[in-house]
């Protein structure tokens, strides 16, 4: 592992935070696929913010090239999340009778997933160097 590739995680896990317990607070007003959504909304402008400013520092691109990329790339990602997150709590864990948490449980393991293919897509597009 190189130190961007670790950079960028712990990046990721602010903003997972970011993410996983704003969803918890918003699944008191909004069902639970929307929470998520929201949620990972919260979580990619803190993720946008952290990456910009300590893991991608050499950018060659403008802004707007940046901000598009990032979007494009976090609704990829986005999709595998609430996937992921559907998959485990409406079919997996209630088909082997696991009840307890499943849907703070489901959305961590969705949140996790798209970690290695958004660093390659931030890091390749997002925030593609010279």
């Amino acid at each position: 592992m190189n130190r961007q590739f670790v950079l960028f995680v712990m990046a990721g896990g602010v903003a997972a935070c970011v993410n996983f317990f704003s969803r918890m607070l918003l699944s008191h007003w909004l069902a639970y696929s929307v929470a998520i959504i929201v949620a990972y909304l919260l979580g990619m402008i803190t993720a946008f913010a952290l990456n910009r400013l300590l893991v991608f520092k050499q950018v060659s691109h403008s802004m707007r090239h940046q901000v598009f990329w990032f979007t494009v790339v976090n609704l990829a990602a986005v999709l595998q999340t609430l996937a992921i997150s559907l998959l485990l709590a409406d079919w997996l864990f209630p088909h082997f009778g696991f009840v307890r948490h499943t849907e703070t449980i489901a959305h961590a393991f969705g949140v996790a997933v798209p970690v290695v293919t958004s660093f390659v897509g931030h890091k390749y597009l997002s925030f593609k160097s010279a």
